[in-house]
């Protein structure tokens, strides 16, 4: 582990609840196949609720202004969508949240958007941890067919230091709250 660098402090803060609370150490094997001696569980942060309060601040301070509405693929988006539209809700401001499903519901309400995203909202898509990138593009996909915008794509943690590009390429503004070189950990090992 190198030398952590000087942060903001509620990024400093929030980056030393991660490290106590969300970095496990040993030896995993990634979504991707890869092996690490490091692995992330960011939902212990963002499912505490000391941990969630810390992330609200630090996401509320990149979320744009028109942004209306905040979710992503469920399960790593649902913890930290939920928790700063609340947290964002008791100061005033309000940011509707969704989650969208991994494949599409049909009956009931039908689609793979849940909750209360509509159509011509400016959109946060977040996410707790993200190593590769795919899961924050396929929200991004279809909050588009959805008719909605993406503004923003923001998560606690960029672990792979890849979604950055694929953020550009789609014409999204990429915002992570730390990096894997902010806990000490280069990316994607």
């Amino acid at each position: 582990m190198s030398e952590l660098p000087v942060l903001p402090a509620k990024l400093d803060a929030l980056r030393a609840h991660v490290l106590e609370h969300s970095v496990k150490r040993g030896q995993f094997t990634l979504k991707s196949g890869a092996t690490s001696t490091w692995f992330l569980d960011t939902k212990q942060t963002a499912c505490r609720p000391d941990g969630v309060l810390l992330v609200a601040d630090a996401m509320l301070d990149v979320i744009p202004d028109e942004a209306t509405a905040i979710g992503g693929l469920t399960m790593g988006a649902d913890p930290v969508a939920f928790g700063v539209a609340a947290v964002a809700a008791s100061r005033g401001r309000s940011l509707r949240s969704f989650s969208v499903r991994k494949e599409a519901k049909d009956h009931g309400v039908t689609g793979r958007i849940a909750g209360a995203l509509q159509p011509g909202d400016r959109v946060v898509v977040t996410e707790d941890t993200v190593t590769r990138g795919t899961s924050p593009m396929e929200a991004v996909e279809v909050i588009r067919a959805f008719g909605a915008e993406v503004v923003l794509v923001t998560v606690i943690v960029d672990r792979g230091g890849t979604c950055g590009a694929m953020c550009d390429e789609a014409g999204v503004a990429f915002r992570p709250l730390l990096t894997a070189r902010d806990l000490g950990f280069e990316f994607g090992t």
